[in-house]
């Protein structure tokens, strides 16, 4: 009997527990629907006729700080992911990843029974995948392992709540590719040659899966540009949503391309290189780097123009505004054809008068973060972007009985006991440093006082064998100021000129603004002189 009301009393605790995480789990849904409808209202606004008819700079000044604390936020947001259908990309060409995919399907499988688990449709028949021995092991897998091919992330991209990709750099590009309108978060997997794109450790999956499918991620909405190709007369051939880059180069030909490059309608320069790469701040890693462009954020909204091979040395990369509408035409007058390429593919020949169009895309690529330093460790583990050997101190170079009175010295600070025994020596033992050189600045002002002093009194003197005769010529006054003494040499037709044996003796040949310094001529007193200067 004394233990039932102990029960009572646990129950109804964890009733009244559960109750309240569900009241704190509607408020902070209440919440997160509140602030949505504020965030579509505001977007609304700025895209209504009242933005274009704003009243005031203070307005728009705040408008704009809006936008921007807007912005900050969107960057911190996680998204609450409700996942019911994952799909597996796997690098193609290297089948001991197909082993490791298995391994991920089976994990899956066996932690979560409502997530259907999406492979390539390649795998299907793949001994190694072994997809009979998995659907023997579980049962399950029946109706929760499925198969993914282009058609269908075509028509109904919206199937997959998350992706997975096994692989490099490549293989996320490859999804991008795959999705041409709305992505859905993309979880990368460092199995490849570069890391860019892919910053979780595969040994480290089954703990960042769980988190990520318990409580949600945080993700890198990266901007992707809407290329769109036309011939001459208008006519659209292909629309590409582009990651990385498009690049517009000269393909084979042996000249050099004209590009005319235009942002919202007006010519901004004629490129005469070996073409143009128009890139996204995530594609600012890749081939632009490689032709000297800038490092670009991925949560910064800009454009990257990178020349290759530019034929002017002042045509240097430029960031331009992301909603800016950019066209790259092959003139009418160049001399051959250009060749366009979206992220490295589909590659096609741009005759003259056709032009490339290039936007921001309104399907951004989400990228799951896996901390907040993600980008600054990838270029620095990728590219050794600021790494090197850490500064030592002068210490590091102390050995043996050196080292160790030096230390003792460090912790006792100039205490008594190291005072006595310096002062036992003759040694004054100050708290500062032993050898200062910043002790010589008054010292060092003082000879620079002497040194003007000097110069000024050899232009003095100079002024008076001037009067009496001893110098030809007339100096002008302007020459002999006494503040700041000009180097000089006077010379027979009142002009400075570099001075021969043929027109000056040896006592005339003294530069006056230092006492000590002379010029060395190559003629001798008596007026010989070769004609050509030495050096």
């Amino acid at each position: 009997m004394p233990n039932k009301p102990r029960r009572t009393s646990s129950l109804g605790q964890q009733i009244h527990k559960s109750r309240s995480s569900s009241a704190t789990l509607d408020r902070r849904n209440s919440q997160l629907s509140d602030g949505a409808k504020q965030t579509s209202q505001m977007l609304k606004k700025f895209g209504s006729e009242e933005l274009k008819e704003v009243r005031s700079h203070t307005d728009l000044a705040r408008t704009a700080n809006g936008v921007r604390m807007l912005t900050k936020n969107i960057a911190k947001a996680t998204i609450q992911l409700h996942v019911r259908a994952i799909m597996i990309v796997t690098k193609a060409r290297d089948n001991s990843l197909i082993y490791l995919t298995r391994e991920v399907v089976e994990w899956l499988l066996t932690r979560h029974d409502d997530i259907t688990v999406y492979v390539d449709a390649n795998l299907k028949k793949s001994a190694r995948f072994c997809a009979a021995s998995i659907l023997k092991t579980y049962p399950k897998a029946q109706h929760l392992l499925k198969y993914w091919n282009k058609d269908l992330v075509k028509r109904k991209p919206e199937s997959f709540d998350l992706v997975l990709t096994l692989g490099g750099d490549g293989t996320v590009l490859y999804v991008s590719n795959l999705f041409q309108r709305i992505v859905p978060p993309v979880m990368s997997f460092a199995l490849g040659s570069l890391g860019f794109l892919t910053n979780f450790k595969f040994d480290q999956f089954q703990q960042r899966m769980t988190t990520v499918l318990d409580t949600g991620v945080r993700a890198y909405m990266r901007m992707r540009f809407t290329c769109r190709i036309h011939r001459s007369d208008g006519s659209l051939i292909c629309e590409q949503q582009v990651l990385n880059e498009l690049v517009v180069d000269r393909g084979p030909s042996p000249y050099v391309t004209n590009l005319e490059l235009y942002g919202d309608g007006s010519l901004l320069t004629v490129a005469q290189a070996d073409g143009l790469i128009i890139a996204t701040p995530t594609g600012s890693t890749a081939y632009s780097l490689s032709a000297g462009g800038s490092l670009v954020h991925p949560g910064v909204s800009a454009i990257s123009v990178t020349p290759i091979c530019p034929h002017t040395l002042s045509f240097r990369p430029i960031l331009l505004p992301d909603g800016m509408f950019l066209k790259v035409k092959v003139p009418a007058e160049s001399r051959a054809s250009a060749w366009a390429s979206f992220d490295g593919k589909v590659r096609t020949e741009l005759n003259k008068g056709d032009y490339v169009t290039v936007q921001a895309s309104a399907f951004p690529f989400p990228t799951v973060r896996s901390s907040k330093t993600e980008y600054f460790d990838s270029v620095s583990r990728n590219l050794n972007w600021n790494v090197r050997e850490p500064q030592r101190p002068f210490s590091h170079f102390l050995t043996g009985n050196n080292k160790s009175e030096f230390e003792q010295h460090q912790r006792n600070g100039g205490q008594e006991d190291l005072q006595d025994r310096l002062a036992g020596l003759g040694v004054n033992d100050r708290d500062d440093y032993d050898i200062d050189w910043s002790d010589d600045d008054n010292k060092d002002e003082n000879e620079s006082s002497e040194v003007q002093s000097s110069s000024s009194q050899l232009a003095i003197d100079f002024k008076k064998d001037q009067a009496h005769g001893s110098v030809p010529g007339e100096m002008d006054e302007e020459m002999l100021d006494y503040n700041v003494v000009e180097p000089f040499l006077p010379s027979p037709s009142n002009e400075i000129r570099t001075p021969t044996g043929h027109n000056y003796g040896v006592d005339d040949r003294e530069c006056y603004t230092h006492p000590n310094a002379t010029i060395s001529l190559y003629g001798d007193s008596s007026g010989n002189s070769d004609e050509t200067e030495q050096s």
